[in-house]
């Protein structure tokens, strides 16, 4: 095949590679976007969507199953029927992931199909060999962006099969409630999908190695899900390791060892292993253009995401810190300005986080005991949703919404909710860290009533010691 010549080529089309080749094709740049697998990356197909599809599922399942406390009584107990919830996942990650290969093309940028291995680099440019169905094909490129993304981690021993072993990917394709799952891991995804099995079925059980789980979330918030997943009937066993497990047959048993060194089996029918995601720095060939790399595998870029190679830039999963899709699709529309000639960087004060349990956990910003190790002095203020007029009239009180200010100057320093909805409330405290808003700012502005953010409003005055509707406690400055 002839040699293709691009201004800018996106290896990867997760939610940052696709970003970054839609907006250089609005700006004009001749634009390849080259993807191997998934055209919207793990987040559209088998992750941040899939996910919440099926969080949404369950919850409405939990919801229906629990509808007489409200006088709505159903003919009988609801049924779940798996294939056609897979379906309608199914469903919803088609229409999101042709809308991207849709605004690629509307936008101009040109899409490949195949897997893309670097080169070293001609006085042409830089050479990409992308391997597709109809063979080899040179691409040279005068600019470079590495998007692909990140993966599971595997633990020895615990190869992952989606049979027995299963990564969030092979969680989210059941077609079959498994009658008891493990989770192997703590943290944001498995404790999704945890609660996900729990509400439809599943006897779970979290195996998490830390004395707690969602470690770096607030404390506070934390601890309003430990009490939801104990409520639901979840064990959860923190300072425990993951050992070994054996297949008998009709189950799994995994062999842990406890926080005083004994052991002790568990049986189950499946096992989730979700301990974290490494990046898909292997067989792209950085080393053939020389593209440095910490430890860990990680692709080091700096705060315009270039990478030691003049012209070749990195970003998302593969340049570490928050392993966010929000965060990836920011830099891809950095990379694309900077490629572009304009003037960008990854300049933000604070990326919120998500965790899609029941109830959600969003944070942004520094928590209570961050603030306090880098010796700022804080005040906390602190509003329930169970005194908010809009969560009780639907029903759903659990959490409360946390402010972190600065006792000599009121700016605000985080902000943490814990309540259904509170990854659509975070925002607003994200804004208003970025513009380096005070206590009062929020305050001061008047929220709709009766509506859930009310909540921040009412925890920036109970920061104050200024709430109306809940006692004020006296405020003292915390270091």
């Amino acid at each position: 095949m002839a040699e293709l010549r691009f201004d800018a080529v996106v290896i990867g089309a997760g939610p940052g590679g696709y970003p970054a080749g839609i907006r250089l094709g609005a700006l004009k740049v001749k634009t390849l976007v080259i993807e191997r697998e998934y055209w919207g990356g793990v987040c559209l197909n088998v992750g941040c969507i899939p996910s919440k599809a099926l969080i949404f599922a369950a919850k409405s399942y939990d919801k229906m199953s629990h509808s007489e406390e409200i006088g709505i009584t159903l003919p009988g107990k609801p049924v779940v029927d798996v294939k056609k919830m897979q379906a309608w996942k199914s469903g919803v990650v088609t229409k999101l992931t042709s809308g991207v290969r849709t605004l690629l093309k509307g936008n101009g940028t040109e899409m490949m199909e195949g897997t893309a291995k670097l080169e070293k680099s001609g006085p042409d440019g830089h050479r990409i060999t992308v391997t597709t169905k109809d063979g080899p094909q040179t691409i040279i490129a005068k600019n470079i962006v590495l998007a692909t993304g990140s993966r599971p981690i595997e633990i020895p021993g615990f190869k992952i099969d989606q049979q027995r072993i299963l990564d969030s990917t092979g969680a989210l394709a059941l077609e079959e409630i498994p009658k008891r799952l493990i989770v192997i891991g703590g943290g944001y995804i498995g404790l999704e999908l945890g609660m996900v099995y729990a509400k439809l079925g599943s006897k779970v059980t979290v195996v998490e190695a830390l004395p707690r789980v969602l470690a770096s979330m607030d404390k506070d918030c934390v601890a309003v899900v430990e009490k939801k997943l104990k409520k639901m009937g979840v064990e959860v066993m923190v300072e425990t390791k993951a050992k070994s497990w054996e297949d008998k047959g009709d189950r799994a048993v995994l062999t842990v060892e406890l926080k005083d060194g004994k052991t002790a089996t568990i049986d189950a029918d499946k096992i989730l292993l979700s301990i974290g995601r490494r990046p898909n720095s292997e067989n792209l060939g950085l080393e053939n253009a020389g593209v440095a790399l910490d430890k860990r595998g990680f692709v080091i870029a700096d705060d315009h995401l270039r990478t030691n190679v003049p012209g070749i830039y990195a970003l998302g999963d593969l340049i570490g810190g928050m392993m966010l899709a929000h965060k990836a699709t920011h830099e891809g529309e950095v990379v694309a300005e900077l490629i572009a000639g304009h003037k960008a960087a990854m300049d933000v004060r604070t990326i919120p986080a998500v965790v899609f349990t029941d109830p959600e956990i969003a944070s942004t910003g520094l928590t209570e005991e961050e603030a306090k190790a880098k010796g700022i002095a804080v005040k906390v203020g602190k509003f329930p949703f169970a005194a908010l007029g809009r969560a009780i009239a639907i029903n759903d009180t659990e959490g409360f919404c946390k402010t972190v200010i600065d006792a000599k100057t009121g700016e605000l320093l985080g902000l943490h909710i814990v309540a259904n909805g509170a990854g659509d409330l975070i925002s607003e405290g994200a804004l208003a860290i970025e513009m380096g808003a005070v206590a009062d700012d929020l305050r001061l502005t008047i929220h709709p009533h009766p509506t859930l953010s009310e909540a921040i409003m009412e925890s920036a005055a109970a920061a104050l010691g200024e709430a109306v509707h809940i006692i004020n406690r006296p405020v003292t400055a915390a270091h």
